[in-house]
């Protein structure tokens, strides 16, 4: 285990990427001495702990990318996972649903993608009828039906994985704020609010943070974290007849974000959303939150700008469905044309940790960043939670290889 004190690795974070890094660490090499750090007092606080549960199949992502990658082969894993855990999951499939000619193009490339991911099974639909014996409420005018996607509760997934890492003997250290870090040529010492770590290796999992704990040794990081808050309305019990599973409008390739979906989650609710708003916080669940720090980082950012100007007609159009209940409805109506505002209740919301580079663009790919002492995974939102567990064995093996 851990020799004179010093561990040979240090994960910081444990939501659902830092947790499967620590069991795929464990799994490989049962004797490593890991000390997982999290400032929250229990696992899953944050993206984990507010997403929506949905095991993506892999059929959105650029065939090639880490994304493609890492979702193909994280959902396999944490198949794996479930089954032998014994945790309650549903593979139940989506429907992606055209509602206008010119979507038509881009649902096409989608079917592309997901073939060359690998995807088995996936059904256009070019009949209303066809579409509706899926989903009986939908309107389009085509659609896709993808048999890989399910529904789980990454929460419970990620305090399995916090059980295991822990019978295979790693420290799991809640309450703990790290507050520096310096890298020599053996290792990093961590400075935290309660005794400092010294490592071999360092691993980087802080989702919202994950930007500031990389610039502790790459100053010049050439990203930040622009934080989105995702709200959600939930169909109040009367209506829940309106969806049987998952139904997605046809994302637009220039915005990394799906639209405002249908959702039946692992835990019994429909789920209407998310928007995709500026967060004036890192951590800010509500409208209102607000952490001058936090805002100052992303409005000093040159690439915030960039983005604005690229992206304020969609920007506008989230904000306005924030504020006013009619245009988040009637975003839902274009696949759900019975949904009526009085059947829909407030279910709250979460924070993307979304990396802005300096030329405004927002980070499609997983980005993952190497010193010669630390690893940080810098952008991973939406498909990580499926990806986790490959994601995790990407990095186990880096870290390894960094160790031998």
């Amino acid at each position: 285990m851990a020799l004179n004190g010093k561990a040979d690795v240090v994960i910081v974070g444990a939501g659902i990427v830092g947790l499967a890094t620590a069991y795929r660490l464990l799994k490989a090499r049962p004797k490593l001495g890991v000390v997982v750090l999290e400032k929250e007092a229990g696992v899953a606080a944050h993206q984990t702990g507010h997403n929506s549960g949905v095991i993506h199949s892999g059929i959105y992502y650029k065939p090639g990318s880490l994304k493609a990658q890492n979702c193909v082969r994280g959902y396999r894993l944490l198949l794996e996972f479930l089954r032998e855990a014994e945790l309650p999951h549903e593979i139940c499939g989506k429907l992606i649903v055209a509602t206008d000619e010119s979507e038509l193009p881009r649902l096409r490339t989608l079917e592309e993608r997901g073939r060359e991911n690998g995807l088995d099974g996936i059904r256009r639909l070019t009949e209303l009828d066809e579409i509706r014996a899926v989903e009986p409420h939908v309107n389009g005018i085509e659609a896709l039906f993808v048999p890989q996607t399910g529904i789980v509760d990454f929460r419970v997934v990620a305090r399995a994985l916090l059980e295991k890492v822990q019978e295979r003997g790693a420290q799991v250290r809640f309450n703990e704020n790290v507050r520096g870090v310096h890298e020599a040529s053996d290792g990093v010492e961590l400075a935290t609010d309660g005794r400092p770590v010294q490592a071999r290796f360092l691993v980087g999992c802080a989702g919202l943070h994950s930007d500031r704990l990389a610039r502790a040794v790459e100053p010049e990081l050439p990203l930040r974290i622009v934080p989105f808050r995702g709200e959600y309305y939930r169909l109040k019990p009367e209506a829940k007849h309106l969806v049987k599973n998952l139904i997605y409008p046809v994302p637009n390739p220039d915005f990394p974000f799906l639209g405002v979906h249908f959702t039946r989650t692992a835990w019994g609710d429909i789920d209407a959303g998310p928007n995709a708003v500026l967060a004036l916080k890192r951590e800010g669940y509500g409208r209102t939150d607000l952490d001058p720090g936090d805002l100052f980082e992303t409005l000093s950012w040159p690439g915030f700008y960039k983005l604005v100007q690229k992206h304020w007609r969609e920007g506008t159009a989230e904000l306005i469905r924030s504020w006013y209940k009619p245009h988040f409805v009637a975003a839902l109506q274009r696949l759900i044309p019975e949904v009526r505002s009085e059947d829909l209740e407030p279910a709250g919301a979460g924070v993307r940790a979304q990396a802005c580079g300096r030329d405004g663009k927002l980070l499609d790919d997983f980005e993952l960043r190497r010193t010669p002492r630390q690893l940080h995974v810098c952008n991973a939102p939406s498909p990580a939670a499926t990806s986790s567990l490959s994601i995790g064995q990407t990095i186990a093996e880096s870290v390894i290889a960094a160790l031998a």
